[in-house]
């Protein structure tokens, strides 16, 4: 068994505007930073044994922050990690998506769940026979982490009121050639819509 605890990268502009980001590579904000050291210190109350991140650099940075806080060598880049590509509605707010895309109309370029589990799962596969039986962190995005836990919940989480967090820790164990979920660390929507994912 490797557990597996992924971490939501920190808050960037584009977070805090609610503009979809995806793969583009946006950068942290000073609040995301704080968060990745806010993040690094809750962690420490656990061994950790190494990191891994997504390239994209809002990920990379707050691995490198955590890794900073726990006294952990730097992250291993791992290119399976990086966010759901979502094509035509990088960029654009909710709001904006809703009135170009409305619900039931295709998006080009935007990448299936399924694509991102066919690659985000052999990923995690590779990092747990290369390490078995350590604690890894793992720092991406949003949407992944939402693919995940609708897939080790069969969709019905997160609810409609729950989000992914900026600095949020979700646990998972990789046993027996699968991915469990063990924790999901879901914020209640009582807070601004800067806080909900996107990316």
């Amino acid at each position: 068994m490797t557990r597996l605890s992924i971490v939501r990268h920190g808050q960037t502009e584009w977070n805090l505007h609610t503009r979809i980001q995806g793969s583009t590579d946006i950068p942290l904000n000073s609040t995301g930073r704080a968060q990745a050291a806010e993040a690094g210190l809750r962690l420490r109350a656990h061994h950790w044994d190494r990191i891994v991140t997504s390239p994209l650099d809002r990920a990379h940075e707050t691995a490198r922050i955590i890794a900073g806080e726990l006294g952990l060598p730097g992250p291993e880049v791992l290119p399976a990690l990086t966010e759901r590509h979502h094509g035509q509605i990088e960029g654009l707010t909710f709001a904006e998506r809703q009135r170009r895309f409305p619900d039931g109309v295709a998006v080009p370029g935007l990448e299936t769940r399924q694509a991102v589990l066919d690659r985000v799962l052999p990923a995690f596969a590779l990092v747990s026979a290369e390490h078995p039986g350590e604690s890894v962190l793992v720092i991406c995005h949003g949407g992944v982490i939402g693919t995940l836990i609708r897939s080790m919940t069969s969709g019905e989480r997160p609810r409609q009121n729950e989000l992914i967090a900026n600095g949020s820790v979700h646990d998972f164990v990789w046993r027996d050639g699968r991915l469990h979920l063990e924790h999901f660390d879901a914020t209640l929507r009582t807070v601004a819509e800067n806080t909900h994912y996107t990316g």
